[in-house]
């Protein structure tokens, strides 16, 4: 990792300046302060959930075999599934809390709404998921065919079902999807779409002090349904 995308990785993982810019991490740390139990569908490589230290019991559900096994390595979850999404089943509150950060993107928007019908009955207290403000394209990338975008959700559409919406990473429009070449990494600047990046990555997160509160502006929506 470069020196820039290292500093760039600290500030946003501070609780000090993800308190001033609403960074996901902050967003999700917030949202699950009252939980102790979370599945974790999708789980990727590095969930933000590792950054949540006292859930004493979570579970990453992930199809991708090699993601699974690194998140195995740095020991985020306290269980893993290894399973297509639309396979899953639990008992009815099974967890305090479901998230699914970056995945109701990747599958058809049926099956997307009946994991989320899943989740109400799975989840105690909430549910929380994090998705692009509407359809991004995206094909397959680390040569992973469930990075395909499949979906786009939108605020109204989210809000009908019983979420609550803000917006994350800034301005859509300083933003463009990845491609075949990209990576699923921590390089949180690899899908601004002007250079010189780490400008426009400041000017991105200068700019999400107000799109959080106006997600319909916004690159990301971070979206919560209380039970």
């Amino acid at each position: 990792m470069s020196f820039l995308n290292s500093l760039i990785e600290k500030f946003h993982k501070s609780l000090f300046w993800g308190r001033i810019f609403h960074t996901l991490n902050y967003c999700l740390q917030k949202e699950l302060k009252d939980c102790e139990s979370v599945l974790d569908i999708g789980c990727g490589p590095s969930s933000p959930l590792q950054y949540c230290k006292w859930i004493k019991y979570s579970v990453g559900v992930e199809p991708f075999k090699p993601y699974l096994e690194e998140s195995k390595k740095r020991k985020i979850h306290t269980k893993y599934i290894n399973k297509k999404i639309e396979d899953l089943d639990f008992p009815e509150n099974s967890f305090d809390a479901v998230i699914m950060i970056e995945v109701l993107e990747h599958l058809p928007k049926k099956v997307g709404r009946e994991i989320l019908k899943k989740a109400e009955k799975w989840a105690r207290k909430k549910i929380i998921i994090s998705t692009p403000n509407g359809f991004i394209d995206q094909p397959s990338v680390d040569k992973n065919l469930y990075q395909e975008h499949k979906s786009g959700w939108t605020i109204r559409e989210l809000s009908s079902i019983g979420f609550k919406c803000r917006g994350l990473a800034g301005l859509k429009f300083l933003r463009k999807p990845k491609n075949e070449s990209d990576s699923m990494g921590e390089d949180l600047t690899v899908s601004l779409r002007f250079k010189p990046k780490i400008f426009w990555f400041f000017v991105a997160t200068l700019s999400q002090i107000f799109t959080y509160f106006i997600p319909k502006l916004a690159f990301e929506l971070f979206c919560v349904k209380r039970k």
